[in-house]
């Protein structure tokens, strides 16, 4: 398999806090790996700074090996770096399909032709058409995003992110807030994306990760504290005590 997405002695300091304390990890082309750790672990400053948003203290990114370490958000996310957020970061006002001609437009380089009606480019309807299907939101294409129920709201996020045709999704915690009978469904989606689309998650509930990944990152205290398949993290006796808790359920 081929290293897609790479970190090297990575370090994010804060003053006196080290979110980030020399975090070395490699993601693998087509790979379904989870991003766990108790509250505080550096899960989402990790995400940070792979995605640009936070600017790290010292150590590299590596993307398809090149070093992407001082490119701009904008930049990672046209190289193929896109996310998801834990809080829903959608347009109320808007419909599914009328986000989702937006995402496309733009990732086309079409969303600058302002005069243009949304969506009368035919790559754009195309690519509508397969995400609203794909994400089983075609039964609610034309209602207002603030109208839809919170699982279908997740859905879009992340239709939204696959339109920008992603080689590395991101996602934090992409079922926070989602119902449980809902929480399947959108994990059953995300199984199903493309081979060559690289998924890096982090998730609380243990279950739906265990289902879903075959590679599982544990980080703690901002520091890499076991790597393996799902199995072996499962079975490790300090994973067990430092997250899962023997049945007190995990957090962070």
């Amino acid at each position: 398999m081929t290293v897609v997405l790479e970190t090297r002695s990575l370090v994010k300091r804060y003053g006196g806090i080290t979110p980030t304390n020399d975090v070395s990890i490699q993601v693998e082309r087509g790979a379904r790996q989870a991003l766990i750790g108790p509250n505080g672990a550096g899960k989402t400053t990790l995400i940070n700074l792979l995605t640009g948003v936070a600017e790290p203290t010292s150590g590299t990114i590596w993307l398809d090996g090149q070093d992407i370490t001082q490119l701009a958000p904008h930049e990672r996310v046209r190289r193929g770096i896109v996310r998801t957020f834990q809080i829903n970061q959608l347009f109320s006002e808007l419909t599914p399909l009328q986000s989702l001609a937006l995402a496309v437009s733009a990732h086309l380089g079409l969303s600058a032709q302002w005069w243009r009606p949304l969506g009368s480019d035919a790559r754009v309807v195309q690519a509508c058409e397969k995400l609203l299907a794909q994400f089983h939101l075609d039964d609610v294409m034309d209602q207002q995003v603030k109208l839809l129920a919170y699982g279908k709201r997740r859905l879009l996020e992340i239709a939204t992110a696959l339109a920008c045709e992603p080689r590395v999704l991101l996602l934090d915690e992409p079922v926070a807030g989602v119902p449980e009978g809902e929480r399947q469904e959108i994990f059953d989606i995300i199984n199903a994306l493309p081979a060559d689309v690289t998924v890096l998650l982090i998730e609380h509930d243990m279950d739906l990760v265990f289902n879903f990944a075959n590679r599982v990152t544990v980080l703690v205290n901002g520091a890499l504290f076991a790597e393996g398949d799902v199995q072996s993290i499962s079975n490790d006796p300090r994973v067990k005590a430092v997250y899962l808790g023997e049945g007190e359920g995990g957090h962070g």
